[in-house]
């Protein structure tokens, strides 16, 4: 027993080591930090340099000595958010200082950038004096559109606030405050809804004295909940009036009734808020609540009740918690990167209660609206409507960048906060949509989605340590369940040196404790092969093969997705693929598309791997499964098909394929949108296609998504030139037209390709999965 107690220990520090090595590998490599500088305006000649700096920086200068407001007009102050601390309270960690707090702050400028595409400064002061911090940032404020304050300790957080509000001209937030209280906000007004009670009348219980707890509680306040039906409780129980050395926060909201208990509080209380420690709610409070009881247990990562058991008590229970896993997520990022996109886009002088308000009503307003089945298929194609379950949006709700700023800058305007008005609100919406169009939020929505539920997914090549630790991270992040297909010793020493210590599955095929499995698959094989030369004893060669198992695998239901190609060329890791695996139905030829994410979205790029010189017809059938794989997102596919000449500027055998594809698309699908033939430039700048073509059928306003290119030559090298030139994120190649979730990786992927490429291949076999129901 003693053993297996240091086995199960040793695994546990292994794996937890793993895990810090790796943080610690992200924050240092490439190079360290998570955020920085990129130029915005050209640089490459003398010229360039000559306007960024002397002598034609000047002009702008005096244009803003004359008028400071110009300033928003000509630097990047108009889309620049301070994230300031002292590192007095980060994060779990408590007092770790200023430069211990630095990468907590790179990490919420990065989630500014990536949701609301506020570029971010952060600014660790070495000032734990209110009067020293407040002098520092006042200093440093003519930088910023705005400040937002993070992790410094209660309650110098509150007098630090109140005064930067009340003498700088920007908008100042301390989040810990006010996300907090701004969310769970959105949601007690939902909940309240469901179960039918009136907010005037509720008895609250807010178990957390610190500052979002005092932040959430006036916002419930202001919203219409009776101060005297509230009960605040810190570590020692009952804030009451007659508690020794009460805080002026604290003193806010003491009560002078005769409890002294959370379990006292607790009794007949209608609403619950947890923002303390887990596991300090007990069955028997929760049973001491009344009807319906609202129940916000939002300490991170441990509830102050396990949500299971919380939900197994109480079967009338409403519950939310800060938790992605369960229902009904308090999450932050709801909210702060939203309020500063309004505050900064009408220049707003602060943010005050009324903007605050507005995004409440709006996030709690956008809970009760249609889901729409893109955000749905990312979680799994769960039922998000308006319920117990689902009472305010979840964080990958691509909506929230253009439902919450609208509301937050009309407050604005309306309470006289706003230097910059909006008057033409549909433009300003199409204009945070397009803010919204980042690549790599499509990998994490695709993860999101993948992680609902996970696939067995085979790496034939697993004794290679990248494959390997692909298999690694697709495990760990929940993504997917690997199989693992080498010689055993080796991949078990891989394992070890990676710090992969799960219990995974790992075959070799060419073992006798497989030779029945290897018997089974070559009689299936041979079955299916034997009259195109095909002999049982090739066949049980063949099978020995790891992709030809691994297909089999994935053929016989003992695998749902399968991943290879990444020490082997295309053709040769493929032909055993398509010697094993159906077509789809009415499928005549495979095709292949990947994934690009570039600033302006996803964009598809089909064919780069198989077909070498496609005809007519192989070309409208490549479009076609293309557009499904592109519905499979959620997307709706904008389809340029590419060539060096323009609807029929330039004839060729080249481009007359081209155009006939187009013409039987357009005869036999004329509700895809597709067009061609069409140069690239044409294709992806929507402005030039509209001046030169207004005819296409492209011209919607954001170019095309999609780009079918002429022959493989011409796809592989533009492909392939983006990816190393642009650094972007890709997924793919992804096989088309195959009954079978499986896919083929370039020569010597990276990890990041193959983890993609492999969530992809989950969320297949997902897709397949439901489609047979």
């Amino acid at each position: 027993m003693r053993i297996v107690l240091l086995i199960y220990y040793y695994n546990i520090n292994m794996k937890d080591n793993r895990k810090k090595q790796e943080a610690l590998d992200y924050h240092q490599f490439p190079k360290p930090g998570k955020i920085a500088i990129v130029p915005t305006k050209k640089y490459a000649s003398q010229h360039d340099l000559s306007l960024a700096y002397s002598p034609g920086v000047a002009e702008p200068c005096l244009e803003i000595a004359k008028d400071k407001q110009n300033v928003y007009k000509y630097t990047s102050k108009s889309n620049l958010v301070a994230v300031i601390s002292n590192g007095t309270a980060v994060l779990g960690l408590g007092d770790i200082g200023p430069e211990a707090s630095k990468p907590v702050m790179e990490g919420k400028g990065l989630l500014f950038k990536i949701f609301a595409d506020i570029d971010v400064f952060d600014i660790e002061v070495d000032a734990t004096d209110i009067d020293k911090f407040v002098e520092t940032v006042k200093a440093i404020a003519p930088t910023f559109g705005g400040i937002n304050l993070e992790d410094i300790k209660a309650p110098e957080a509150f007098e630090i606030e109140r005064r930067l509000k009340e003498e700088l001209d920007i908008p100042v937030m301390h989040d810990d405050q006010h996300g907090t209280a701004i969310i769970s906000a959105a949601a007690l007004k939902n909940a309240l809804e469901i179960v039918k009670k009136d907010i005037h009348q509720v008895k609250i219980v807010v178990n957390g004295a610190g500052a979002a707890a005092i932040s959430c509680t006036r916002l419930y306040i202001a919203l219409g909940a009776n101060p005297k039906n509230i009960v605040m409780c810190d570590s020692k129980g009952v804030i009451r009036k007659d508690s020794p050395n009460l805080t002026e926060q604290k003193a806010e909201f003491a009560t002078d009734r005769n409890i002294h208990t959370l379990e006292e509080a607790m009794k007949d209380s209608d609403v619950f808020i947890g923002l303390s420690k887990g596991n300090v709610v007990s069955p028997e409070m929760l049973l001491s609540m009344a009807k319906d009881p609202i129940v916000f247990a939002m300490a991170n990562p441990v509830p102050e009740i396990d949500y299971q058991l919380a939900v197994n008590t109480r079967q009338d229970i409403l519950m939310a918690t800060g938790r992605s896993d369960f229902p009904n997520q308090v999450n932050n990022v709801l909210g702060f990167p939203f309020i500063f996109r309004g505050a900064l886009d009408v220049r707003a002088t602060k943010i005050n209660e009324e903007m605050k308000l507005a995004a409440v009503h709006a996030l709690a307003d956008m809970a009760k609206k249609t889901v729409p089945d893109q955000v749905s298929l990312v979680y799994g194609n769960e039922n998000l409507s308006f319920g117990r379950n689902y009472i305010i949006p979840k964080p990958f709700d691509y909506r929230l960048i253009y439902e919450i700023p609208p509301a937050v800058a009309k407050a604005a305007i309306e309470s006289g906060v706003a230097l910059k008005p909006i008057t033409d609100w549909d433009a300003y919406r199409e204009e945070l949509i397009e803010r919204s169009g980042k690549g790599s939020k499509e990998i994490r929505l695709l993860q999101d989605r993948a992680k609902r539920n996970p696939k067995r997914v085979v790496f034939p090549e697993a004794d290679h340590i990248e494959v390997l630790k692909t298999a690694q991270r697709l495990y760990e992040d929940g993504i997917g369940i690997p199989i693992l297909l080498g010689r055993k010793e080796i991949i078990t020493e891989l394992k070890e040196e990676v710090g992969f210590t799960a219990d995974v599955m790992i075959i070799d095929p060419k073992t006798d404790t497989e030779k029945s499995r290897r018997e089974a698959f070559s009689e299936v094989y041979w079955q299916k092969h034997q009259r195109r030369g095909v002999t049982l004893v090739s066949a049980e060669r063949l099978m020995r093969e790891r992709n030809y198992f691994g297909a089999m695998m994935v053929n016989t239901g003992e695998a749902d997705a399968m991943i290879t190609g990444y020490s082997r060329s295309y053709p040769s890791a493929i032909r055993p693929i398509l010697e094993l695996v159906e077509k789809e139905e009415g499928v005549k030829r495979i095709a292949a598309t990947s994934i690009m994410m570039t600033q302006q979205g996803p964009l598809f790029i089909s064919d780069a791997t198989i077909n070498v010189d496609p005809s007519a017809e192989d070309l409208a059938n490549i479009t076609l499964m293309t557009a499904k794989a592109v519905k499979m997102f959620g997307i709706e596919p904008s389809i340029a098909m590419l060539s060096y000449s323009n609807f029929g500027s330039a004839s060729s055998k080249s481009t007359q394929k081209v155009r006939e594809a187009v013409a039987y698309l357009h005869k036999n699908h004329p509700d895809l949108v597709v067009d061609g033939e069409i140069q690239a430039d044409f294709a992806i700048n929507p402005e030039k296609l509209a001046k030169s073509f207004p005819f296409s059928k492209l011209n919607n306003g954001k170019g095309a998504n999609v780009l079918i290119f002429p022959n493989l030559e011409s796809a592989n090298i533009v492909y392939k030139m983006l990816k190393e030139i642009q650094r972007l994120d890709t997924v793919g190649p992804i096989v088309l037209g195959l009954s079978k979730p499986i896919h083929v990786t370039t020569l010597g992927s990276s990890v990041d390709e193959m983890v993609n490429l492999a969530t992809l291949a989950v969320v297949d076999a997902q897709e397949r999965e439901l489609r047979k129901k």
